[in-house]
């Protein structure tokens, strides 16, 4: 069998260690790195991702100044270059460069307020800092936020970024933030009208985790931005699609509308499988056919019940298409699904799975089939 891929060894391994103490080596007159090395490497196969962050950064801060504000000199002096201006999107940077934001919690939090956010404010340059934004909006809401607001406007995009994601109320892997979790809509004013797609994407996320909680406030936003038009319509759609993603599998009938989508509509529909049977790691073919009686935008979803040990289910909803009906005139489309063996997320069990149908948000048409 493959190994199966780790992400902790693919981010921390010799090879990348090895290039970090070389940073600080290079700029850092006294950092030993084959001392940093010999203690770094033992210390990695106990740990898990975020624990090994942890440990990288005790063996790095064991070679600095002890005081903060030379230490935070130094993780200055030894940072790698700032992150491509040219680049838009997708550039989040390295996890070995995350050191200095957790020296910046672990030493300026209490006493060095305002070094630490402007370390914070560099090292963002170079890898994402919105894990390490949080503990100083905990600590010091008021004055982390008057950072932001000026953060917000910074020329650098990755600093925009980090104002919208490192105030996400529901940030993947992060801890929690105790601020209201509108507040930030403050902040995404702002951003949504940034030209960088990086920025505009964690705007969207952002507004997707809101919409969980106060899905209201997130669509009366959405429709106030949309009057303002600030933003150009393309990049604006893109956004409200991506922000309301949550809600349309849903079924939310306010943010279907919102997109244009009616949920008032009689669908006929058909769905069918190429097989009843089907074995794990294969795929199934789904067909449907749709019949509308107005010519109207349909959102199509398909949702997909796992079976789990002991009869439980598990709900999916995937995307499907984005078309328009014909009045009188059937829509026929087709979609291979497959059941992947080593699936990241969740594990597949064999036994009875059903599939529904769902055009904008109404269920119409749903099916069986068995998992070998």
């Amino acid at each position: 069998m493959a190994e199966r891929f780790s992400l902790k060894d693919h981010l921390f391994n010799p090879q990348s260690l090895s290039e970090l103490a070389a940073e600080y080596a290079a700029a850092l007159p006294d950092f030993d790195s084959k001392a940093f090395m010999t203690t770094v490497i033992p210390g990695l196969d106990s740990r898990e991702l975020l624990e090994r962050l942890e440990w990288i950064s005790d063996c790095i801060q064991g070679q600095l100044n002890a005081d903060f504000s030379g230490m935070a000199d130094q993780l200055e002096v030894a940072m790698p270059v700032e992150l491509n201006p040219d680049l838009t999107d997708d550039d989040f940077g390295r996890f070995i460069h995350a050191v200095p934001g957790i020296l910046a919690v672990r030493h300026g939090l209490e006493e060095h307020r305002e070094r630490a956010l402007d370390l914070i404010h560099e090292a963002t340059k170079r890898f994402s800092m919105e894990f390490y934004i949080r503990p100083f909006l905990n600590r010091w809401p008021d004055e982390t936020w008057e950072r932001l607001i000026g953060w917000a406007k910074d020329q650098n995009y990755h600093v925009r970024r980090l104002v919208s994601e490192g105030t996400r109320p529901k940030l993947p892997w992060a801890k929690g933030i105790t601020i209201d979790p509108l507040r930030p809509l403050e902040l995404l004013d702002i951003l949504y009208t940034d030209p960088t797609r990086y920025v505009t994407r964690s705007v969207a996320n952002h507004l997707n985790d809101i919409s969980k909680i106060e899905p209201d406030a997130v669509l009366a936003r959405l429709k106030s931005w949309r009057k303002e038009a600030r933003q150009t319509k393309v990049e604006f759609d893109w956004i409200e699609r991506h922000a309301l993603r949550t809600l349309i599998k849903q079924g939310h009938a306010n943010a279907l509308a919102h997109l244009g989508y009616r949920n008032d509509l009689d669908f006929e529909a058909a769905l069918q499988l190429d097989a009843r049977q089907v074995a794990i790691g294969d795929a199934i073919e789904l067909s449907c056919e749709v019949f509308c009686k107005e010519t109207v935008p349909v959102l199509i979803d398909y949702v997909m019940y796992f079976h789990k040990p002991g009869g439980a289910e598990r709900r999916k909803v995937f995307k499907w298409k984005q078309a328009q009906c014909e009045a009188g005139t059937p829509l026929q489309l087709r979609k291979q699904h497959r059941l992947k063996k080593d699936a990241s997320t969740f594990t597949i069990y064999p036994g009875p799975h059903r599939v529904e149908l769902q055009i904008n948000g109404q269920i119409v048409a749903d099916t069986v089939f068995t998992v070998r």
